[in-house]
């Protein structure tokens, strides 16, 4: 781990993509930073002037993970010498958190903390109608997707506009996200339809994109109505005793009948009732974004640092792009292992004669296009800062 933080861990592009500035300001200043250490000591309230200092602490601490807070009304170093009252949280990127146990009562491929690239499709298919949704509804834009390095994924918005949100506000904003409940059953009755049967603007939406992976990812590569627990799940979903039963009754004597064919036999069911919204509810029980909505509540709660190392699995926390989130596999991450015998590898092919700076190690290591998407992100928010101090100078 203290050959990882040394020669490794983009202490830089951290400090840039939290402080959105090169010179520092209170969002790194008074930003609080929380270090588990071995044997589970837990050290809150750090906070530091700069990125060096930073990584000289976690060089000296060599923590087994870190984790970051929100920025404070004072430096959280000095908290113990801070009157009752004058030290609380002031900022805080808006956090979300999707974990793949919650997903537990649909998917069929793992269970608990494992996971797959198969049972990555759920996550997928949240981040695109999640991502969408904060874009399109909020108006948010500087999103950061982070793999969580085990069995979910993180989203930290850097918007000025999120990061001011009051608990109240970000508890309402979850509220609003929230359509099905992280590790509940499947046979819980959804209520997002009006009077009239129709959909919210936002649901229909979600929808829109949903439907076009369901086939994928419910029917063919998880067949989450094979066997007939799967298939009685399903049926739980549908109101009229009458078509229950008929279903039923035609998949007991046809076991071998797939997902496929099942959701066909459904469809025509439907059809005939003219109930085609069951099927659309379905697709939204079975594929919308299952948050952890704790996570998103209080401006105060920490969360795991972008490029820490998972103590369980050995895989590196990885910011992820949007465009290639499909393709993503949870399995094929950078682990510590791995980049130790690149590092390795690295020193082994170099002149013994030749000087090596230790900050661009990463760029000859598996790390490097992750980094790279942390570092077009981090230039981002300081581009848009920029722009917003010359027009602040303009103006006059």
């Amino acid at each position: 781990m203290l050959t990882f933080y040394q020669r490794l861990y983009p202490f830089k592009s951290i400090y840039k993509w939290l402080n959105h500035e090169n010179a520092p300001t209170r969002l790194f200043t008074h930003r609080e930073f929380a270090f588990t250490l071995a044997g589970d000591v837990y050290l809150r309230y750090n906070s530091f002037s700069s990125a060096e200092e930073l990584k000289k602490q976690v060089c000296h601490l060599n923590p087994t993970r870190f984790e970051i807070g929100p920025v404070y009304s004072a430096r959280p170093r000095d908290k113990k010498t801070i009157r009752s009252g004058a030290f609380s949280p002031q900022l805080r990127e808006l956090v979300f958190d999707i974990d793949m146990t919650d997903y537990d009562p649909v998917r069929t491929c793992c269970s608990e903390a494992d996971i797959c690239k198969k049972c990555w499709g759920f996550i997928s298919a949240a981040v695109h109608v999640l991502d969408s949704a904060l874009r399109d509804e909020y108006g948010y834009q500087k999103l950061l997707w982070v793999y969580s390095g085990r069995r979910g994924i993180h989203l930290w918005i850097s918007d000025r506009e999120a990061m001011a949100l009051t608990d109240q506000e970000r508890k309402a904003l979850v509220g609003w996200l929230t359509v099905i409940h992280g590790g509940k059953e499947t046979d819980k009755k959804l209520n997002i339809r009006n009077n009239a049967g129709k959909l919210p603007p936002s649901l229909q939406a979600a929808l829109n994109h949903l439907r076009t992976v369901f086939g994928e990812l419910i029917l063919s590569s998880q067949n989450c109505f094979g066997s007939q627990e799967g298939y009685g799940e399903l049926l739980k979903a549908i109101p009229d005793s009458r078509i229950v039963e008929t279903l039923r009754t035609k998949w007991e004597a046809n076991p071998s009948r797939t997902s496929e064919e099942k959701w066909t036999d459904l469809h025509k069911s439907l059809a005939s009732h003219r109930n085609l919204n069951i099927m659309e509810d379905i697709i939204i029980q079975y594929t919308y974004p299952r948050l952890d909505a704790e996570v998103s509540k209080h401006r105060n709660h920490l969360l795991k640092a972008p490029f820490c190392v998972h103590p369980k699995t050995g895989r590196v926390c990885v910011p992820l792009d949007l465009e290639s989130i499909n393709k993503f596999d949870p399995e094929s991450v950078p682990t510590l292992g791995q980049l130790l015998q690149e590092l390795d590898t690295i020193g082994m092919s170099m002149d013994k004669e030749q000087t090596r700076e230790a900050h661009s190690d990463w760029e000859k290591t598996s790390l490097k296009p992750y980094i790279d998407i942390m570092e077009k992100h981090s230039n981002a928010l300081m581009d848009e800062v920029r722009r917003e101090k010359r027009k602040a100078d303009t103006s006059w």
